[in-house]
Parts: C-alpha cells; sequence; structure tokens
C-alpha cells in the first residue's frame, strides 16, 4: 500500500497528514483492501475551482475531487494504482466551521470520502449513497474521529 500525501498549500499540515494517513490505513484494512496506490494533493480554492472547471465542466469551487483511473469495485490481487484526490484547504476550513467540528475530522472525511470514490463507491443513487456514507461514518468511527 503507498499513499502519497501532497501539501500545496502555504499551511504546515504534516501533523493533520499524519492523521489522515492513519485513517485511510484504517479505512483499506476494513474495505480488505491492501495492495493499492493513491495520491491525496491539498490545494486552495482556486486550484480546485479550475479542476472542476476544466475537468467536471463545473465553473465552481469544491471540496473534493477524486480523478479514478478506473471506475469499478473489483480488485485483482496485484497493485492497483487508483488515482488521485483532491481536497480545498479553504473548504476544510469553512465547512469544519458550518458543520461545528474540527478541521481534522473535515479533513479526514474528505479523504475517506475521496479515496471511496476511487475505489468504485458512488452515491447517485440512494442504495449506492447509504452504503459510501455507512462505510465513511464507519471507518472514521473507528479512528475516534467524531463531530
Amino acid at each position: 500500500m503507498k499513499i502519497g500525501l501532497f501539501n500545496e498549500t502555504e499551511e504546515n499540515l504534516d501533523e493533520n497528514f499524519k492523521i489522515v494517513l492513519k485513517v485511510l490505513k484504517k479505512g483499506l484494512k476494513i474495505l480488505n483492501i491492501k495492495k493499492v496506490e493513491f495520491n491525496v494533493i491539498v490545494v486552495d480554492k482556486d486550484y480546485i475551482h479550475e479542476l472542476n472547471k476544466t475537468y467536471r465542466d463545473k465553473d465552481m469551487e469544491t471540496d473534493v475531487i477524486s480523478f479514478a483511473l478506473e471506475d469499478d469495485k473489483t480488485f485483482n490481487p496485484e497493485e492497483r494504482v487508483l488515482g488521485d484526490i483532491y481536497i480545498s484547504i479553504d473548504r476544510v476550513h469553512s465547512q469544519a466551521k458550518e458543520y461545528g467540528h474540527s478541521e481534522i475530522r473535515e479533513l479526514c472525511f474528505l479523504a475517506v470520502h475521496g479515496m471511496l470514490h476511487l475505489l468504485g463507491y458512488d452515491h447517485m443513487t440512494k442504495e449506492e449513497e447509504q452504503e459510501m456514507f455507512s462505510l465513511q461514518d464507519k471507518i472514521l468511527e473507528e479512528c475516534n474521529i467524531t463531530r
């Protein structure tokens, strides 16, 4: 398992990245996934806005975008390169305040949400949403990342 964590902002995220890494590894363990590789890149609101506009044709800022190299839940025993997760640090700050929880909780939530998208989970239907959101909750709860 190889998870790259990259900070493209001016903020010091070293301590936060240690927690995010533990949470993502715990999530993969819960899902019984051992051989994957992906990156988490923390960027500012302008960068993620441009990504959203360029690649999703949505001219607005967002909190997290996942770029999956594959888009299904099938796993082969060989190592899989899943893709990249981009997280807006500005949205981490504003959403933590809006939802009344810590910024580390918001950062971990967005990282787990993005990871599940890379693994083929989605929330387009009520059933998919229920499955994905219950996995998010389980992973965060097992890591004592609470609201």
